[in-house]
This record gives structure tokens, sequence and C-alpha cells, in this order.
């Protein structure tokens, strides 16, 4: 499976916010976004989801297994700053929910509830209440919603927001046996994320120029 942008902008409100960013990413590839609050992180992600349009500019998803004409944002988890789970509901019924939702065919299925809790380390709490948990463990959910369906491209802006040390261990450690299994991932962050061989990319946030500053 190949990711490929060419040349893309987008707008956020009359303003373009990036102009000119490109890459290829192959199975087992990652990139990792940088730069400062309001260069366009956020907003590439979204791009690429598939949440916004884009300026202009070409996103496609090619491979052997993948169908002509797929959509990039049909093979992709977006996990944004909000962890989108219902503070009433437990734990067990919001990831079931996203396993349901986002498990569209045998292609897609992921890992059941509990084997995805144990998963982030938190495998004896699904019987309580998302609103219940702390904001480390509530995001370490959010991110179990990325192993309870399978997609190939996993976009994350600031996954590690919240987490202490360990569990920023334990989120690399996910990333990194996605990325064995030949998966691809793009991540915005201010933050180390402890990932190998990741290709780099600085976002200036200078509308008009070129973007695409690979490291």
């Amino acid at each position: 499976m190949r990711l490929t942008a060419e040349s893309l902008a987008a707008r956020r409100g009359e303003e373009l916010i990036f102009t000119n960013v490109s890459f290829n990413l192959e199975d087992g590839g990652a990139l990792v976004l940088t730069g400062p609050n309001g260069s366009g992180k956020s907003t590439l992600l979204r791009v690429i989801a598939g949440l916004l349009r884009p300026e202009r500019g070409r996103l496609a998803v090619t491979g052997a297994a993948v169908e002509t004409g797929a959509r990039v944002g049909d093979l992709s988890h977006y996990l944004g700053h909000r962890n989108a789970m219902k503070q009433e509901l437990t734990v067990a019924e919001n990831l079931a929910f996203w396993k349901t939702f986002l498990s569209g065919s045998e292609r897609t299925a992921g890992q059941d509830i509990e084997e995805a809790a144990e998963a982030v380390g938190l495998g004896d709490i699904t019987h309580l209440p998302y609103g219940y948990l702390s904001a480390g463990q509530q995001r370490r959910f959010a991110m179990a919603k990325l192993l309870v369906a399978h997609r190939p491209i996993w976009l994350l802006d600031e996954p590690t927001a919240a987490l202490d040390a360990s569990a920023d261990r334990m989120f690399a450690g996910l990333v990194e046996n996605h990325l064995g299994r030949g998966g691809i991932v793009i991540a915005a962050t201010h933050q180390p994320l402890g990932l190998e061989k990741a290709d780099e990319m600085r976002m200036s946030g200078f509308a008009g120029v070129d973007q695409g500053a690979w490291g």
C-alpha cells in the first residue's frame, strides 16, 4: 500500500494555512508533523481523513489490497484532540459502538473489546462509565478504538496528550506494532513519540510558501 499526497493546500476561514504539501508513505511508513500552534498540523490531518476539503492538490491510496477508487478516509482511523466517547456510557459500551460503526466487513475486523483494553493497560475497568476515568485513562481508551476495528492508516493528533511516561511507552509500542504489520501512521505532535525511522515534516504556517520540509 502507498499513500500519496501531491501539492496539498488548505484554508482556515479565508486564509490559506499551508500550500505545496507532498509526501509518499508505503507499508510500515510513519510521518511526524511538527511545528508551532496554528501551523496547519491538525488541518492537514483532517484533510487526509476526508473531514476537510483541500483547496487544491491530490490524495491517493494504492496497492494490491486496495480497491480501485478507495478513499483515504475510509481506510483511516482519525484520533483527534477529543476522544469521541460518551461520558455516561461504560468503556465497554463506547468501544462496542466504535467496533460496530467502524467494522463494516470482515476485512476490517479487529481485536475484541477486552483484548484492546488489555493492550492499553486497562483491562479491568471496562465496566466503569467513561466519565469516571482520569484524563490519562480516557486517552488510553481512545487509543483502544484504533484496535477494535482494523484500518491500515492511523491519523493521530497530539496522541500522547495527558499521558504519563509509562503510557507514552505503551503508545509507542502500539504504533510500532501497527507499522510492523504494514500499517501507515501520520502523527502531529509537540512531543517526541519514540518512533524509530519516522520521517518528519515541519509545518511553518505561512500561507503561500512551501510547507513540506522533510527531516
